[in-house]
């Protein structure tokens, strides 16, 4: 690879680490908000629900913006936007004695930076890059996707050592960087702008789901139902490691990383595995969300520290084999024409599953334990039926 495209894969690589730190690098911090800022769990939960909410509403109107006006003019200040909301955040924990309102309104602005970021970034490169070359480059920036996830547990524990805080000037000092070199290292091709209005791309989502509706309305559940369960379940782990376990600081960053290690690893090889295996993509999705139903009923079942990490590992594997043929399946089932629209929109179901995951956890933790991960267990067994019952590959290419 020429050294100039290495420059510009690196920086595009940078997009989606930097976003993928919005959330999960601050689940470690949270018992440290709790008691900093005197919040309830529910209270905690919303700290990713205002990130989660806003960028994945904006996330297909970001993808009709970059498709007409083009993508860098979108990507640059929407990561601006999310450093300068890790600012406020920073700046209003450190100089107020009552900052968790204006700490909000921070995560909002960086939820609506991070709409514009992954995806646009995956667009971007599909532009620049052709044919094989394509298919790897994707797959680095969804390797640096999943970096992010393994590194931001134990980079948020290890930034929260200075203060609690810390981790929300990060957001800036990282960024900030990362937009430049978009900026300036990335060459965008000319010429690939849509003609069409809004109006013909409205259309164009009708007549997607008039056609597959069912396939695609089962992913996106199934999905956001996946991402809601790992999120609720993290946020609870991480006031229980210390609570139950006296597990605090980096050591706790580490204990974090081993179930989100173990999704990322089993969502990349079960990926590389089930490429070209459509026949096992169903029976995969289904034995996926039956395995995560098993282990949330298993969870209040074992306080033994090494039986307690088991499961959860077990559960972030569950998680992570059913991630890539939902994917695929998304991805796969339009036309070239309409693959922004609906990969736009199963962007938006995954950020909503994010963002209602903690505060819910924490919602349900007071009813009980028990209460809690049987709820849990419902709505991935839910999931399964869905899967079973309405998820079929096309027996070709879209």
């Amino acid at each position: 690879m020429k050294k100039n495209i290495a420059i510009q894969l690196a920086v595009l690589c940078g997009v989606p680490f930097v976003m993928v730190l919005g959330n999960s690098m601050l689940i470690p911090v949270f018992p440290q908000m709790k008691e900093a800022m005197k919040l309830t769990q529910f209270q905690v939960g919303l700290i990713i629900t205002f990130f989660s909410l806003p960028a994945g509403l904006l996330i297909p109107f970001t993808g009709f913006l970059s498709d007409k006006y083009g993508r860098k003019v979108i990507i640059v200040p929407a990561l601006f936007l999310y450093g300068i909301g890790g600012l406020i955040c920073g700046i209003a924990a450190w100089l107020l004695d009552n900052p968790y309102p204006l700490l909000i309104v921070g995560r909002i602005v960086q939820g609506t930076g991070a709409g514009g970021t992954y995806q646009l970034a995956m667009a971007l490169a599909g532009d620049i890059f052709q044919s094989d070359e394509r298919t790897k480059v994707l797959g680095l920036l969804e390797a640096s996707n999943g970096l992010g996830k393994v590194v931001s547990p134990i980079l948020g524990s290890l930034l929260a050592l200075i203060i609690w805080f810390a981790p929300f000037f990060f957001y800036g000092i990282f960024a900030f960087p990362v937009a430049l070199g978009v900026w300036f290292l990335v060459k965008e091709p000319e010429g690939n702008k849509a003609k069409e209005s809004f109006k013909e791309y409205w259309a164009k989502l009708v007549a997607v789901f008039k056609e597959k509706a069912k396939l695609l309305l089962s992913c996106y559940f199934v999905g956001m139902v996946v991402l809601f369960t790992l999120f609720g379940v993290l946020s609870w782990v991480s006031d229980i490691l210390e609570a139950d376990y006296d597990i605090f600081g980096l050591k706790k960053g580490f204990v974090l990383a081993i179930p989100v290690t173990a999704m990322a690893l089993t969502s990349y090889i079960s990926g590389t595995i089930l490429a070209k295996s459509k026949e096992f993509w169903k029976p995969t999705i289904v034995a996926g969300t039956v395995l995560a139903t098993i282990m949330l009923l298993l969870i209040p079942v074992f306080t033994n520290i090494f039986l307690f990490m088991t499961i959860m590992t077990l559960l972030g594997i569950s998680i992570g084999v059913v991630l890539p043929p939902i994917n695929t399946l998304t991805t796969g089932a339009t036309k070239a024409d309409k693959r922004g629209v609906v990969t736009s929109l199963y962007g938006t179901v995954r950020f909503f599953g994010v963002a209602i995951g903690p505060p819910t956890f924490g919602l349900a933790v007071r009813y009980g334990v028990w209460v809690l991960f049987v709820g849990a267990a419902v709505i991935t067994s839910l999931a399964a039926i869905i899967g079973f019952c309405f998820i079929t590959p096309p027996t070709k290419e879209a």
